[in-house]
């Protein structure tokens, strides 16, 4: 009825003070990325480590040759790292490492190349921080043609592009370490837990496969497999030597052309990518690719959103404002997949396993 005033809500007391917790939980969240980073440029996780895998607050002030003033300090940065599960804390006054922090010691590798330093770094850099800020004035623009990134707009600049170069060479190189950390890390868990992805196959070639440590591991769990790994010159230029046993590095561009194999791994790589591009990179890799009768398949290794529940579904949808905030591409869900695949001319798809919030999918020509 016109004229009727609209009912407002009313909180009780107990939902009332329960919103005021969250908002500040969600206004003030950005100060653990920040207290993790410190920690990682501090060397805190290296230090808990080679003191024997517990520390106190004082004995870290002295290995880290912190001023003893600051001892207070670190030790109210240590208790929110352990309230957010970076660190595990005891009833005798010490920080433990957990499997997260674990992830965060210098010179520890597992499954490769696992150490996850440069990821933290990157994404609390400065650079990461104002293209985020900047996404009210992003959504406000209307702009010809393709629309940048909120990275894009904010710095001029394209991560991973030669613009990113010019702008901060140090920068550019921190973004490649923290891509080929999260790239590298998982590996593992597919050669050990998706052994029938492997039965059978005789070759496979690794698209954006960089210096071929995840090619290496799969030569090193599957010997009868031969690797080709495929990625830019600029990639490519910086691996020696172009064979290496059953690896073969190739200079290319996926879009144009992929090295014909049995099967075609894209281990997070389309994320990167817009819908459109998506297709035409499956398109190369299908060409490369013998019918699904001769073994012929893509695997994709890649979030589904939806695919998980809980505190790993904020992880999915977190890295998806990643993509949105940094890059052209995004995070999709099993949806989105399945019409991107259709698009490209393959026949089906199977999900293969869930791992963490990553799948495995083998997609069929």
């Amino acid at each position: 009825m016109a004229g009727q005033a609209e009912k407002v809500f009313v909180p009780t007391d107990t939902e009332l003070l329960q919103a005021q917790s969250d908002l500040w939980r969600h206004t003030l969240c950005y100060l653990t990325p920040m207290a993790l980073r410190c920690a990682v440029d501090l060397g805190v996780p290296t230090a808990i480590h080679r003191l024997g895998g517990a520390a106190s607050p004082s004995e870290l002030v002295a290995a880290l040759s912190l001023p003893t003033s600051k001892l207070p300090f670190l030790a109210r940065l240590l208790r929110q790292l352990a309230t957010a599960g970076v660190f595990s804390a005891t009833d005798a006054g010490t920080y433990r490492l957990n499997p997260l922090s674990y992830l965060l010691v210098d010179g520890v590798r597992i499954d490769g190349d696992a150490s996850q330093t440069a990821l933290v770094r990157a994404a609390a850099s400065r650079y990461y921080v104002e293209a985020a800020m900047g996404l009210a004035d992003w959504f406000r623009k209307d702009f010809d043609g393709a629309v940048p990134s909120p990275f894009e707009d904010v710095h001029g600049a394209a991560i991973f592009e030669e613009s990113m170069v010019l702008l901060d060479p140090e920068m550019d190189q921190l973004l490649h370490d923290a891509l080929a950390a999260h790239d590298h890390m998982g590996i593992g868990p597919v050669l050990r837990q998706c052994r029938e992805l492997f039965d059978g196959l005789e070759s496979l070639t690794d698209c954006g496969g960089g210096d071929g440590t995840t090619a290496r591991s799969i030569v090193e769990a599957y010997p009868h497999i031969t690797c080709t790994v495929l990625d830019l010159p600029k990639v490519m230029d910086k691996v020696l030597p172009a064979e290496e046993g059953a690896v073969k590095y190739v200079s290319g561009d996926l879009f144009h052309v992929v090295p014909p194999a049995q099967a075609v791994l894209l281990k997070l790589v389309l994320h990167f990518w817009s819908d459109e591009d998506c297709v035409k990179i499956l398109a190369q890799c299908k060409k490369a690719v013998p019918p699904r009768d001769a073994g012929g398949k893509v695997i994709v290794i890649d979030i589904v959103l939806g695919s998980v529940s809980g505190p790993m579904l904020e992880t999915q949808h977190l890295m998806d404002m990643v993509m949105l905030v940094v890059t052209r591409g995004q995070q999709r869900d099993e949806k989105d997949w399945g019409e991107i695949f259709v698009k490209a001319g393959f026949s089906g798809y199977k999900i293969v396993k869930k791992l963490g919030a990553r799948a495995v999918i083998e997609v069929y020509p």
